[in-house]
């Protein structure tokens, strides 16, 4: 299965000329989830039938972090991208990405955040394009970084999940859509564009990842006592 945030990682981790370490650096971890090894979700993982796309914006060492859920939507929905940001040198692929006709880009982000009449609350696709979710995936100040000092992006609509929808999809409230995970803001917005069947594949996978993450986190990658 392609995920286009691993290879990310990959590729920065060839190139990276320090090691990078998170928080539980020390534990065993499974390659592909990230998690401790006897925690691993890998297992039974399969992609679902999805016909939007979806890129990751990753801020410099989001790609690295164990905790990051963008890769669970790569893991997911098999059409999918993944690039570093970069304010001045943005990756050719990425700009290619952008303007291939093929594709409906638009970047989901909190309309507060936006210039006036930029936002838009519903997906509505051209006859002929497919879909291109664009997330932009790192905290919540790394993510208005990349919103405010990417000129290759503002051209694009930004497609606002407001807090007064977030009820309507089964996870927990919060007072701003910027407050939930990259995955879970994914999930929302799969559901909106009408693809359900992912929306709900992708939820099971991070509601797993999460329960594995903190149980892991809790016995510091140790197996459960019984």
């Amino acid at each position: 299965m392609k995920n286009a945030v691993l290879a990310l990682r990959a590729k920065q981790l060839t190139e990276s000329r320090r090691e990078f370490k998170a928080r539980g650096a020390k534990l065993t971890r499974c390659e592909r989830c990230l998690l401790a090894e006897h925690y691993c979700i890998c297992e039974g993982v399969e992609q679902a039938q999805c016909d939007a796309a979806v890129c990751l914006l990753m801020y410099h060492n989001e790609s690295f972090k164990p905790s990051n859920t963008g890769r669970l939507i790569a893991e997911i929905i098999p059409e999918n991208y993944a690039f570093r940001w970069d304010r001045t040198e943005p990756d050719m692929a990425l700009l290619a990405l952008l303007n291939d006709q093929q594709y409906q880009p638009m970047v989901v982000f909190p309309a507060e955040d936006v210039a006036q009449g930029r936002a838009v609350t519903d997906v509505t696709v051209t006859a002929g394009k497919k879909p291109l979710f664009i997330f932009l995936d790192g905290t919540w100040r790394e993510a208005k970084k990349m919103i405010r000092k990417s000129p290759y992006l503002d051209h694009l609509p930004v497609l606002s999940i407001t807090a007064e929808k977030l009820s309507d999809y089964r996870l927990r409230i919060a007072p701003h859509a910027h407050q939930l995970g990259t995955a879970e803001v994914a999930i929302m917005v799969l559901a909106l564009a009408g693809e359900v069947a992912a929306a709900d594949t992708l939820e099971q996978h991070f509601i797993k990842f999460r329960d594995a993450y903190l149980l892991g986190k809790r016995n510091k990658g140790r197996p459960c006592s019984r």
